[in-house]
């Protein structure tokens, strides 16, 4: 009896009118599939199948125009393989690329927002053979201010690395093209927020955050840079004497009559300036008194002063501190100040 009373209601519910409630949902049939996802695919428009691999010129070329690449993990990827292509190639084997095509693309990585990118970048410049790239310091110095006066921290840290790295694999050839001596000195001096006394207008210079940890450790890592780059434009270097390669009697003085290795042996007398002087952060300083001279007239003053206050903070700050004035001295010992 039982039984049969419910087998009746289970019937009878079948053909019940559900009541629909205000606010709530309809009730959803038992018979419903839920239809709300959604599939995903790789889409390739064009694909290129072959039976025999690229070859390696090919792969290095690939990886070089990856680069450029929206996702910093590719960027990375690249430099890494692009730092093993080049660091496992045959020891006289040249580069799968000229340096200068290589420095193009790879120094403009230096602004990168990622640290990975940037730190595979030091890698990648590190393995790059240093008698090729003084024909190219240009395109290095070209970056250079901008990534050394950046607001990011870490970027400024970076640029202080890849400017050791230029200045040790070709520091002359950098100091002495243009813009090498001037601009890349002020954006030292900027970037410990050291105002300059050439500098007009209205704008006031502040001392530059290195951030809240290791304040102390960055300020004293740019100091030591710019030591080593004075040390690199202010050293006196010993050039090869002419008598030493058995040149005597009866050529005497025969270095005076020999053309001169310098491109502008005649800049002192400004045949070729504009009328109103030039621009002296693009001038070319080739000779070590040039640059004395620029030194002791815009720069000296300001980072003498800087470096008084950086050296009563003690510590590694000081010792970097004494150490950019022991330059300092070394490189104006002789500097007798005449313009």
């Amino acid at each position: 009896m039982g039984s049969s009373a419910k087998k009746k209601k289970d019937k009878k519910r079948d053909f019940q009118k559900p009541k629909l409630k205000v606010g709530k949902a309809r009730p959803k049939p038992t018979n419903f599939t839920d239809t709300s996802f959604r599939s995903k695919a790789i889409v390739l428009n064009q694909q290129s199948l072959k039976t025999t691999a690229p070859s390696a010129q090919t792969q290095f070329s690939h990886h070089v125009s990856l680069l450029s690449s929206r996702t910093d993990s590719q960027r990375r990827e690249s430099l890494n393989y692009l730092t093993t292509a080049i660091t496992t190639r045959p020891i006289h084997a040249p580069l799968q690329q000229p340096v200068g095509v290589l420095l193009q693309k790879l120094v403009p990585l230096t602004l990168d927002p990622s640290n990975g990118v940037r730190t595979q970048l030091l890698k990648l410049l590190h393995a790059l053979p240093p008698n090729d790239v003084g024909d190219h310091i240009e395109k290095v110095l070209l970056w250079l201010p901008v990534g050394l006066t950046h607001l990011a921290t870490d970027i400024r840290s970076s640029t202080l690395e890849m400017l050791v790295w230029a200045l040790g694999c070709a520091g002359d050839a950098l100091v002495s093209c243009a813009g090498g001596w001037v601009k890349t000195l002020k954006s030292l001096v900027l970037m410990h927020g050291w105002p300059l006394e050439f500098e007009s207008g209205p704008w006031s210079s502040s001392k530059t955050s290195f951030g809240k940890l290791g304040e102390g450790k960055a300020m004293a890592k740019g100091l030591t840079t710019l030591a080593f780059f004075l040390r690199v434009g202010l050293e006196e270097r010993k050039e090869q004497d002419v008598q030493s390669t058995g040149w005597g009697w009866p050529l005497t003085n025969t270095e005076q009559h020999m053309i001169s290795r310098r491109s502008n042996c005649f800049a002192y007398l400004g045949l070729f300036k504009a009328p109103g002087g030039g621009d002296d952060e693009s001038q070319l300083y080739e000779d070590r008194e040039d640059r004395q001279r620029v030194f002791a007239w815009k720069f000296q003053k300001p980072i003498e002063r800087g470096l008084e206050a950086a050296k009563q903070e003690g510590g590694e700050v000081g010792r970097a501190a004494a150490s950019v004035q022991k330059a300092i001295n070394d490189g104006m010992r002789d500097f007798d100040g005449s313009p």
